[in-house]
This record gives C-alpha cells, structure tokens and sequence, in this order.
C-alpha cells in the first residue's frame, strides 16, 4: 500500500524528469560536454519559450475537457471544434474584413451554442457522449475544411488588426513578468496561510509551518527560473498568462462553488447526486458550455501560434487532452482529479511531443508514442484506482 501511494505522489515528477533527462542527453550532450561549436537545442530559451506556448495550448484544452471528465463524461469533438472554431474567426478577420475582436466574439458564440447542444442533446436522449462528440468531431471537420475552403488561411495578411495573430505570439517585454511572477507569489503566500487560519479557527490539524514555506519556496524558484529563461528570448509569453487565468477561473469553480462540488458528486455517483437534489442535467451542460468556451479559446491560441489556418489545425488534440487529464490522475469514471494534476499531465504530453519534433522523428512515431501514452495512463489510473 505504502509503495502504491508513493508512485501516486512522484510519478509524474519522475516522468517529466525522465523525459527532460532523456532529451537532453539526447540533444543537448555536447553544448553539456562544451564542446566546441555545440550549442544548446533542448534547453535553448528559444526552445523552452516554444515549449510553454505549446504547453499552453494543450493546457487550456485539458482543462475544459477536465470538467467534462469529472462528470463521467467524454469529449471527442475538442480538436475539430478547437479548428473549426479558429478557421472561423480567420475567414471572418482575413477574408471579410471583421475587426479581430467581432470576429473572435462570434466564433466563440458559435462554440458555446454548439456545445450546449451537444449536451443538451446527451442528457435530455440520454445518448452516452462517446457517441455525440464522436460525430460532432466529423462534423466539425467537415465544416472546419469547408470554411476555410480547404486552403491555408493567413490571419496575419492585411496587418488591418492584429489582436488575433497576437493572442498566442506576444510577449511580455522584461521587467513586467517579474512584476507578475511577484504578485502571484503574494497571492499564492496569502491563499496558504488563509487555508492555515481556516484550519486552526475550525480546530484541525495543520501541518508545519516549514511545509507551507517550502510550497512557497518551490514555487518561487520555479516562477523566477521560468521567467529568467522567457527573458532570454523573447519575454513571458503571453500564452502562458492565458493559461494561468483559465487554470484559475476552473480552479475556482471546481473548488469553491456549488457547480464544482456537483461535479464531483455527479462523477462519483450519478443516482446518489439526484437524489441529493442536484439538477445533473444542468450540470453537464454547462460543463459543455465551459468545455466550448476552452476549445474556441483553444483555436484562437493555436491558429495565433501557427500565423495560420489549415485543415491540420486540432488535430489529434482531444486524445492530447484526454491523456493530459488522464496522466494527471483525473478518473475516466469521474469523480476524481485536480487543476495541479491536469496541468502537470499536459506538460508531460507537450514535452514529449516537443522533444520528439527536435530529434527528429518520423511522423508514425509520434502517433505511435502519443497511444502508447494514452493507454499507459489508462492503465496506471485503473491500476491506481484499486484500493
């Protein structure tokens, strides 16, 4: 049992270290070893800003589909909605002239209808979502590549507004993510010892004090240090800012609202949330509401990212997402998962799927390893689950 719940605790550490470890021995040995003329690739700030971009993207889509997972619930359509919905704001900025702020609005109107169709459409037929979100994934591809008239798509042509082709490619110049990394930290330190006031005022027991000053300490290191590599190429990217406020906003709901606790008890135990008096039905529609809300954010990020729109954008992020949750410990059955699980499972997926790209390695590989990943954290989260 005691082994059991340390692989619980430091898999996904040691993962993510395996696979920097990996990587940059692979790539990086001889800039380590300086030798001459070897310059860093890995762990270039060039990289490592890239990384964090494409982290980002992931993340956000994770994220949505983390609230849907909760539920007992999947979502197959994220990766053709997340292009469709990009596609859609591209033609509308693009091609007939909208400002980039219209555009985005109703490209993201259309996801949040779209998705409070679908489902809609689960809990009133009570259709399982397997089947709904797999043909809203053929569907959405299907409009995604008639939008864009199956053609590339160049958001940044015109240089008429240039909001959208920003969204994902900006960053913050030096001096400001200090400015923020510094804010957070002062936020991150008051919401630790309100949990510790919370604690002692209802007489529970509290841990250390050196443990939460060791949260803080770690969390410090790893906010300068991330902002300190940014800064070497281009500054914090603004992707990450995104992400950070998305993590927040489903933070918040999944943990200090009546909607978040609902999810959890709908996941657990369906029947036993009815007759608690929860509307379930309510529930997971807005959990598809919130997940069309992350796709089209979703789209906008990566066809920002990209510069354009074509029929590859999306594809194959629902299985990132869905691993992402996975390999962060959320429960398939629902029920169960964290915000700091999902995060830490798509920086795992992005890493390796980043490292891959440097090698390089051909493209049935990357299929390859992104299954392989997938079914091997099914499989640990059914093994783990066992008590």
């Amino acid at each position: 049992m005691k082994a059991r719940a340390l692989l619980k605790n430091f898999a996904m550490p040691l993962a993510l270290l395996a696979i920097f470890v990996f990587f940059t021995l692979w790539l990086d040995r001889d800039a380590l070893l300086r030798r001459p003329g070897a310059s860093f690739v890995f762990l270039s700030p060039r990289n490592l800003s890239h990384l964090l971009v494409e982290f980002s993207n992931t993340a956000v889509l994770a994220l949505g589909m983390f609230m849907i997972i909760l539920t007992g619930n999947i979502d197959l359509s994220v990766g053709s909605g997340a292009g469709m919905i990009g596609g859609i704001g591209a033609v509308l900025v693009s091609q007939q002239g909208w400002s980039a702020p219209a555009a985005m609005l109703a490209g993201l109107g259309v996801a949040l209808v779209l998705w409070f169709l679908m489902g809609a459409l689960i809990v009133k037929q009570r259709i399982p979502s397997f089947i709904i979100t797999l043909g809203g994934m053929q569907i959405f591809k299907g409009v995604f590549w008639r939008v864009i008239n199956n053609s590339t798509i160049d958001i940044r042509s015109g240089g008429r507004d240039n909001l959208f082709s920003d969204i994902a490619t900006y960053s913050l110049p030096a001096g400001r993510g200090e400015f923020l990394c510094v804010a957070a930290l002062a936020i991150y330190a008051w919401i630790l010892w309100r949990a510790r006031r919370a604690r002692v005022a209802l007489g529970l027991a509290v841990e250390p004090p050196r443990n939460p000053g060791l949260k803080w300490g770690v969390a410090a290191l790893a906010g300068f240090g991330l902002v300190a590599v940014c800064n070497n190429f281009k500054g914090l990217p603004a992707a990450l800012l995104i992400l950070a406020a998305t993590a927040i906003v489903v933070y918040f709901l999944t943990q200090h609202t009546p909607f978040g606790r609902y999810l959890y008890a709908i996941g657990g135990n369906e029947e036993a949330a009815v007759l608690s008096g929860i509307n379930v039905d309510r529930v997971i529609i807005g959990a598809f509401v919130f997940m069309g809300a992350t796709a089209g954010l979703t789209g906008y990020m990566i066809t920002s990212y990209q510069g354009t729109s074509s029929t590859t954008v999306g594809g194959l992020m629902e299985l990132d997402a869905i691993a992402a949750c996975v390999i962060g410990g959320t429960a398939l059955k629902g029920g169960r998962g964290t915000v700091w699980g999902v995060l830490f499972g798509a920086l795992i997926m992005t890493s390796l799927l980043n490292g891959m790209t440097l090698i390089p390695v051909e493209e049935w590989v990357n299929y390859v390893a992104r299954g392989t990943v997938l079914v091997l954290a099914v499989w640990l989260d059914v093994r783990l689950g066992r008590d």
